[in-house]
């Protein structure tokens, strides 16, 4: 039987959360996330970025909760920044665009986006009214590539669009891993102070389903919860978010997780590291890129599912190998035992 690295979401829910939905299953609840699991969850979500005034609204997934998040606070006429690899751009079936709002792209090769990046975008777009106003910049934490915001990033960035009357809206459907990667400094209470909305991914990181939308900038919380229910996120048994969302905040069992698949991808890493493999970046999450030749790629694949992500040249090309909360250390061993049989 092969193993998947193909994603952070093959598995199903942590033990704990599977035993809280069992022992709570015949329990009558208040429906549409009025339950007291979904109410506890949020507390414990307010309290974890020590932001009582923001408000929290629970969706199922990610594409779900950004299609949302950007159609509820752009206007007909305005648009948003991403860079190229971003998840709006390529992998939510036009879903933004759907909803008649254009996504502008920005090409950096971390899939990270600065002040420095953006300014050529809001100088192009000058010609009132004739172009759509770019209004929200959307960042992914960790990136499509694996990479993090140093705390340091994440102030200019929060600085500049602030200074330009821009939305900051982070994607955090990683945010787990992004926040317990070895070189982070960036905290769940800086997160909510930089950011105006962000979320906080379940999917990816033992939930079955779920992500929790964080709305701190008070002038977008005004009716946001008409916009759910519009969408078709309000979810009618509520309960099924709230009790997963309550068992990853208890005993930091979210950030246990989180960083369990940061370390197993490091293993890997560094393994091919001293082997004198190359990565398209350089990550530290549970997201790895490294950079192969086509015949090894084809004997990993006997073994592993991975996505070939880019051809770097007629040999080699660039995979993606990313680890969950359940990879246990036997499937990674094996993986390097094969790299270093192959890698001598």
């Amino acid at each position: 039987m092969k193993f998947s690295f193909k994603n952070d979401y093959s598995e199903g829910c942590h033990p704990n959360i599977l035993q809280a939905l069992t022992e709570t299953n015949f329990e009558q609840e208040a429906g549409y996330g009025e339950d007291q699991y979904s109410l506890k969850a949020k507390t414990l979500i307010k309290k974890k970025i020590n932001s009582p005034d923001s408000e929290i609204y629970l969706v199922s997934g990610g594409t779900q909760a950004n299609l949302i998040v950007i159609s509820a606070i752009l206007r007909p006429y305005q648009c948003v920044i991403s860079s190229a690899p971003g998840h709006i751009l390529n992998n939510e079936t036009g879903a933004i665009e759907a909803t008649g709002h254009k996504v502008l792209s920005i090409d950096t090769e971390d899939g990270k986006l600065r002040p420095s990046d953006i300014i050529p975008v809001l100088e192009g777009h000058g010609n009132v009214p004739h172009q759509v106003m770019p209004k929200l910049v959307y960042i992914s934490n960790s990136t499509e590539l694996g990479t993090v915001y140093l705390a340091e990033e994440l102030e200019e960035l929060s600085r500049f669009c602030r200074e330009n009357n821009l939305y900051l809206f982070m994607d955090g459907a990683r945010l787990g891993h992004g926040l317990t990667c070895e070189i982070n400094d960036l905290t769940m209470e800086k997160v909510a102070e930089l950011t105006d909305i962000f979320y906080l991914g379940g999917t990816k990181n033992g939930a079955l389903i779920g992500e929790a939308i964080v709305i701190n900038n008070k002038d977008l919380q005004q009716d946001f919860a008409f916009n759910i229910k519009q969408k078709g996120a309000l979810l009618a048994k509520g309960r099924l978010l709230g009790i997963q969302f309550m068992e990853l905040m208890k005993d930091d069992l979210y950030f246990d997780l989180a960083q369990h698949a940061n370390v197993q991808a490091m293993k890997i890493k560094h393994a091919l590291k001293e082997r004198g493999v190359q990565f398209l970046s350089d990550t530290y999450t549970n997201q790895i890129f490294p950079i192969i030749n086509n015949d090894l790629i084809a004997i990993l694949s006997e073994h592993f599912d991975f996505f070939v992500w880019k051809k770097i040249d007629e040999k080699s090309s660039a995979i993606r190998l990313i680890t969950s909360w359940n990879t246990g250390d036997e499937p990674v061993e094996r993986f390097i035992e094969i790299i270093k049989r192959e890698l001598q």
